[in-house]
């Protein structure tokens, strides 16, 4: 997690523009302090009637008559708040109320975050707000994720916020979000971003449930593009994941929320967490959750390779009652082939999913470029290149040896169809069963000599 424990508890539904490095859905803010303190009492409620009342929503007689509730009910029950009344009179529905409070912390935020005019809230997390804004001095949108006032008295979280902003600042790629400042107003810590209008990948997800082939290989190439960007400066995302991917305009695919991102040559900060799984349980990689120092570039690949599992198949890899059910299977359990779940897609997409879900990091593509490479050739209706027909020679010697108990003795990928005959899985796996028997023979044979 980023806030410095082991992982996240679950990938729960959350609207926003890279607007939290976790999955909780837990509203926090800026003006939550100041909110929390003044609900119940006066200053609130002539804040919101004030507002409700500019935006026509209710009358100003409506409104009186609301107040007046409050201050006979608060002498039974001072907790009462105007905004619990108008929604018990029916004065206002929820959204609307909703709509209302968004306002209201957008104009607080405004007057903290001197050059920007706040326009409205695009999301909220446990780790930051997100705010839609406007850039006076160059008339341009941006989104400003806004570190809640609660935290701004951990140096860690701030360090790891100011860490996110300047990663994001050292990668320049169409691709990834683009960083514009991060800073402090006050009592509030700030990041400025490019402001993507779209949704991210898991919110067209939840509504489409699988996305189409061709479409889905295009999404994954923009985004391995990103990674390859990332990657060649040194840098790993730790967090690939569908709410960590926006959906532009014209297709533009946009990868956010560097939070988690490292740098392959920082081995204080990989000792520093050492033995802890940082990432989200439904995408994080093996290696992740063991809390290996070494991390590589294949991390994130096994991050991408679970996102497009989902993107295709409507649901994750591996699933569980809780985290550590899930990242327990994926250390050991074998992932459903995908083409087993989605008959429609093709073998080739299906062997670029596996590969890119492999255990062993040594046993996934060896960099973004190679995956990129896979993909063109699906999209022009070829075989993969790099994915699929390869016989793990490792496996084969722990054959020989009696195999071990946490994985299969003979590892076989499944091989891309084709016209010729030595593609079909059947003969590959008799070819080397017949190669296994020869060299058997050849020992015996030896061994007598």
């Amino acid at each position: 997690m980023n806030d410095g424990t082991p992982s996240r508890p679950q990938d729960t539904p959350q609207k926003g523009h890279g607007g939290d490095n976790g999955a909780s859905s837990e509203r926090s803010d800026p003006t939550e302090d100041s909110r929390e303190s003044s609900r119940t009492g006066p200053g609130f409620d002539t804040v919101i009637g004030r507002t409700i009342v500019d935006r026509g929503l209710v009358t100003s007689d409506e409104l009186d008559e609301a107040m007046s509730i409050v201050a006979e009910r608060r002498k039974l029950e001072p907790a009462t708040t105007l905004p619990s009344i108008l929604l018990e009179e029916e004065l206002l529905t929820p959204k609307q109320l909703e709509r209302v409070r968004g306002e209201v912390e957008a104009d607080s935020t405004s007057q903290r975050i001197p050059g920007y005019k706040i326009l409205q809230k695009l999301g909220a997390g446990a780790m930051a707000t997100v705010f839609l804004a406007r850039q006076l001095s160059l008339d341009r949108l941006v989104a400003i994720k806004v570190l809640p006032k609660r935290l701004s008295a951990s140096e860690s979280f701030i360090e790891r916020f100011y860490k996110e902003g300047r990663a994001a600042a050292k990668l320049n790629d169409p691709n990834i979000v683009a960083a514009y400042d991060v800073n402090q107003a006050g009592e509030h810590h700030y990041f400025v971003m490019e402001y993507v209008d779209g949704e991210t990948l898991y919110d067209r997800i939840k509504r489409e449930r699988q996305i189409d082939e061709p479409e889905a290989l295009k999404i994954v190439r923009q985004v391995a593009s990103a990674l390859k960007h990332a990657h060649e400066r040194g840098f790993i995302h730790r967090d690939i994941k569908p709410k960590n991917i926006m959906l532009g305009k014209a297709g533009k695919v946009k990868l956010a929320d560097l939070g988690l991102a490292r740098a392959l040559t920082d081995k204080e900060a990989a000792e520093a967490e050492a033995g802890r799984a940082y990432g989200t349980p439904f995408y994080i990689s093996p290696e992740q959750i063991r809390g290996k120092v070494e991390l590589g570039p294949e991390a994130d690949l096994y991050g991408l390779g679970a996102t497009m599992y989902h993107m295709t198949t409507g649901r994750v890899p591996f699933e569980g009652r809780t985290p550590s059910q899930v990242m327990h299977r994926h250390l050991r359990d074998e992932v459903v082939p995908p083409d087993h779940v989605n008959s429609r897609l093709s073998p080739g997409t299906a062997q670029i999913i596996e590969m890119l879900l492999e255990k062993r990091p040594s046993d996934r593509y060896g960099s973004a470029s190679d995956l990129i490479e896979d993909i063109d050739l699906v999209l022009a209706g070829k075989s993969p290149l790099h994915a699929g027909g390869r016989v793990d020679l490792s496996s084969v010697a722990e054959a020989l040896s009696g195999g071990t108990e946490s994985q299969p003795a003979i590892k076989l990928r499944k091989a891309p169809r084709g016209n010729s005959m030595f593609g079909e899985p059947v003969v590959l796996m008799l070819m080397c069963l017949l190669g296994l028997a020869l060299f058997v023979i050849l020992l015996l044979v030896l061994n007598q000599a």
